[in-house]
């Protein structure tokens, strides 16, 4: 699984400062991770706020009426009994907290070469033989907040469903399509989550330019991503639902292909 994260990760233009920033605060959670018994920590600048948003999301999704951050940002899942809310990420969710990997999130907002959200493999700077292998969550919150749209899609696509769409890439080694038109296989159980919510699913991964949108370095670059759901009064036909940004401010806009990808 480490092979194919680093080529994810290779495949994403960084200075050499980031991945040395990600050596250090690895390191900073050693004597964490080995006090708590959840394999899912906040950095500690990871603001009060930040972690409730968190933890509303997930709520939501995953029925866990309990779930929240202890105080060392240790995410437990709670002792009350589930109520509604999506088994499958119930299930993903326990197998983060309890498996062989140890997850860091950091808030990364503002930054430029985070869309929405990333993970990136870290490394121990000390001992790393000993220690379980580690990766980093970078959630762009602000990202978050500049979404607009139908309330169906903006329902399915907020900072919840974008920390479980980097924890399947880590826990099931899940990968991106490479083509557009499709979803792709992490997406596909995200899915199924938001089918067992309720809620409107995915259509591909990839978000395109609103329709007579301009590229240009000096104007707004609206894009575009779709969300569909088959409700029974509609006998069996499909509702799109869109989402709507402005990539000039979120970012991951590419100026060869026209097109970008989104966690």
């Amino acid at each position: 699984m480490r092979n194919r994260l680093r080529w994810r990760a290779v495949c994403i233009t960084r200075k050499a400062f980031c991945l040395i920033n990600l050596l250090v605060f690895a390191c900073a959670f050693t004597i964490k991770a080995e006090e708590t018994s959840s394999n899912i920590l906040c950095r500690p600048e990871l603001a009060p706020s930040r972690r409730s948003e968190l933890a509303d999301k997930l709520r939501a999704i995953t029925g866990w009426r309990d779930l929240g951050f202890d105080q060392n940002g240790a995410l437990r899942p709670g002792r009350a009994q589930s109520s509604g809310g999506s088994p499958t990420a119930r299930d993903l969710l326990g197998a983060a907290v309890t498996g062989k990997n140890v997850l860091i999130l950091e808030d990364a907002s503002n930054r430029s070469d985070v869309v929405f959200c990333r993970v990136n493999p870290g490394r121990w700077t000390k001992d790393a033989a000993q220690r379980p292998p580690a990766y980093v969550i970078l959630i762009d919150f602000a990202d978050f907040s500049r979404i607009t749209g139908d309330r169906a899609a903006l329902a399915a696509f907020n900072v919840g469903w974008g920390l479980l769409h980097e924890i399947d890439h880590v826990v099931h080694d899940s990968v991106d399509p490479q083509r557009i038109g499709e979803a792709g296989e992490c997406e596909d159980l995200i899915n199924r989550m938001r089918r067992e919510c309720g809620l409107a699913e995915r259509v591909e991964y990839y978000f395109t330019l609103v329709p007579g949108t301009t590229a240009s370095a000096f104007m707004t670059r609206l894009v575009r991503l779709a969300f569909e759901q088959r409700t029974p009064e509609q006998n069996k036909k499909k509702k799109r639902y869109w989402l709507v940004w402005d990539a000039s401010l979120v970012g991951g806009f590419s100026e060869d292909n026209k097109i970008a990808a989104v966690r």
